[in-house]
């Protein structure tokens, strides 16, 4: 670009509304760098509404002055930026890496967004240990081992596991149950343990199936079952028919995994196969796994975009953000060719140490696995729509039950659980248009004035208040003007006119006053179908028994309260798991330890005189001393 082309986009005349934001980026292009980084656009708040990366920064934010070659979205991006920040890099390679990053963490309004990105399940050979372990995995891999994956669920990984022990016979337990066993588990009795931690089984007899099982998740699972198979015979040509049955087994068990992952292709290797589908503005993305040939299964992604992007720019940026947190496979295996196809596998391969090559196969095995997956990303996006318009229609019934100005984006629903006060929790589900919004869940541990951990209970309105003044009070704090899109449309409670009373006499007094907010009760005997709906200035009524809008909101009061009990249960099972001695100053797990092996439980030390306390490995007198004065109110 030459200096007059430079000086003609800078003063481009801006659309009217965009003259703020064109002023901001034109102050700035003085000073930007001609060299790789990346850039944010923020807002009057000092939010990110865009970040981006590019290999000449000074030349590309140049680019957003060009008014008449932007499109509507970039226009009223440009029309919102009130401050540009950028952070220079080596290379572009590193300033595509940082923008994913940015891009996850920020969560900026005009970039692609993948909404849901939870970790996924491996399965990890643990072998910092004499016989190695065989176990779920997520997370950090901070021990000694091999980790094979990624799995696409809980439930497929945990399948495989069962398949492979029944194979393989490696141990699932804990080191510290592993050290405590005197005699074999139900596992061994089973068939799905070789049971090394009471000698059944000596070291390298384990090594052998180890490395037996090594074989098979690496992708040599022919020559896995091709031992077991030459075994099987030896043992039946020596009329060893039950060590036969075994080995037997133990191959059914491996052609179970294979059976139960549909699609497997032999010379795909490693490979993750993304096919991305559109539709009606909307997007799915299938992410199929392979590993060693074999289908680790599938999972969906639907990523916030704007309409006007297309489907390569949407998938360039899903890949940057998709693999920001997890190593990519040796190679990729997509629908549609990136833009920027050698930069990615650069970027791919830096982050794995390793080459990583991005393929758009046409024709060919590696086509067919696309297809699978374009096939299932079309249908499910045609679900996903189909479910859409009807959820609108729900929607638009409950504007119209509840007599709000428009469908709502964002219900909020509320819920409290307790047993007579004690361990007492509220807890907050969020809806949409697109179903629950589960990474909006929130739990409240009551503090104040519902709060009762003796018999007589709690004050359930009390506890509403205390949610509510909560949930509301910080919400002013950090969106005062409601912009973020964290206020509600409309505020389920779960409860009659005394739990919408006290929710109303809490927003009151924080001076929210403009809130839809509606009270649901269950109807006699609980019965479901015959809820009473509380609405501020309106008599209780009820819905149609038949009525779709009520059987949306019964699900949605359900979720709430399924939600809130299991909040409450894992509070007080974590309440249980507490012992006596946890409320004793200075004694450690080390000493605790050591007190219930020798007294058998807290209640057995709680009995326990002096001299006995002095007697226990470790404890001591002073320790003893104070232990013994905790239980019988010494000084």
């Amino acid at each position: 670009m030459t200096d007059g082309a430079e000086e003609a986009i800078v003063f481009e005349e801006p659309p009217a509304a965009a003259a703020a934001g064109a002023s901001v980026l034109r102050g700035a292009l003085a000073t930007l760098p001609g060299s790789p980084g990346v850039y944010r656009m923020l807002d009057a708040k000092g939010d990110a509404l865009y970040v981006g990366k590019a290999r000449d920064i000074k030349r590309r934010v140049s680019q957003y002055l060009q008014f008449n070659r932007l499109p509507h979205r970039l226009l009223r991006m440009v029309a919102e930026t009130r401050a540009l920040e950028i952070v220079s890099t080596h290379t572009e390679v590193e300033a595509l890496l940082l923008e994913s990053n940015l891009i996850k963490r920020l969560k900026p309004r005009y970039n692609v967004l993948l909404r849901d990105d939870k970790s996924f399940p491996y399965i990890a050979l643990i072998e910092d240990h004499e016989f190695p372990q065989l176990a779920k995995h997520r997370g950090g891999r901070d021990r000694k081992g091999s980790y094979y994956g990624p799995f696409a669920s809980a439930g497929a990984v945990n399948q495989t596991l069962t398949a492979l022990q029944r194979a393989f016979l490696l141990r699932s337990c804990s080191d510290a149950v592993f050290s405590s066993r005197t005699r074999p588990c139900l596992l061994h009795q089973i068939k799905r343990c070789s049971a090394p931690c009471v000698g059944r089984i000596d070291a390298p007899g384990y090594a052998g199936l180890l490395a037996e099982a090594k074989d098979f998740l690496e992708g040599r699972s022919r020559e896995a079952q091709d031992k077991l198979a030459l075994r099987m015979q030896a043992a039946s040509d020596a009329m060893d028919f039950e060590t036969a049955a075994m080995y037997r087994d133990r191959i059914r068990a491996l052609t179970a995994v294979q059976a139960r992952q549909d699609i497997n292709v032999d010379d795909l290797g490693d490979c993750d196969v993304i096919a991305l589908a559109s539709e009606g503005g909307q997007t799915c993305l299938q992410v199929f796994f392979f590993r060693g040939g074999r289908n680790y299964g599938n999972r969906a992604y639907f990523p916030r975009h704007d309409k006007s992007q297309g489907e390569p720019e949407i998938l360039q940026a899903f890949l940057g953000q998709f693999y920001d947190d997890k190593p990519p496979p040796p190679s990729l295996a997509l629908s549609h060719e990136p833009p920027e196809r050698e930069l990615i596998e650069r970027a791919l391969g830096e982050k794995a140490g390793r080459r990583v090559r991005v393929l758009v196969p046409e024709r060919g095995a590696k086509r067919k696995p696309v297809e699978h997956a374009l096939a299932n990303a079309r249908e499910t996006l045609a679900r996903r729509l189909a479910e859409t318009g009807a959820q609108a229609k729900l929607l638009a019934g409950v504007a119209e039950t509840f007599g709000l100005d428009a469908p709502p984006k964002r219900i909020e629903v509320y819920d409290n659980s307790h047993i007579q006060g004690a361990h007492a929790l509220g807890a907050m589900i969020v809806a949409g248009p697109e179903g629950f919004v589960k990474n909006q869940y929130r739990k409240f541990n009551i503090k104040g004035a519902g709060k009762s951990d003796t018999a007589g209970g709690g004050d359930d309105f009390a506890m509403m208040r205390e949610v509510f003044e909560r949930r509301f009070g910080r919400a002013l704090r950090e969106d005062p003007d409601r912009s973020a899109g964290a206020w509600p449309d409309l505020v389920l409670v779960d409860g009659g006119e005394g739990q919408l009373n006290a929710a109303l006499a809490a927003l009151a007094e924080l001076g929210v006053e403009d809130l839809a907010v509606v009270g649901v009760a269950k109807g006699p005997e609980r019965d479901a179908g015959r809820e009473r709906f509380f609405v501020p200035g309106r008599a209780p009524f009820r819905l149609e028994p038949r009525d779709p809008v009520l059987y949306y909101l019964q699900r949605l009061r359900d979720e709430a309260h399924r939600f809130a009990i299991g909040g409450h249960r894992a509070r007080r099972a974590g309440a249980l798991r507490r012992s006596a001695l946890d409320e004793i100053a200075g004694i450690g797990p080390r000493r605790k330890k050591a007190l219930l092996l020798h007294f058998g439980s807290a209640s057995g030390v709680k009995l326990a005189g002096l001299s006995d306390l002095e007697a226990v490995p470790g404890v001591g007198p002073d320790a003893a001393k104070k232990i013994y004065d905790h239980f019988h109110g010494g000084g």
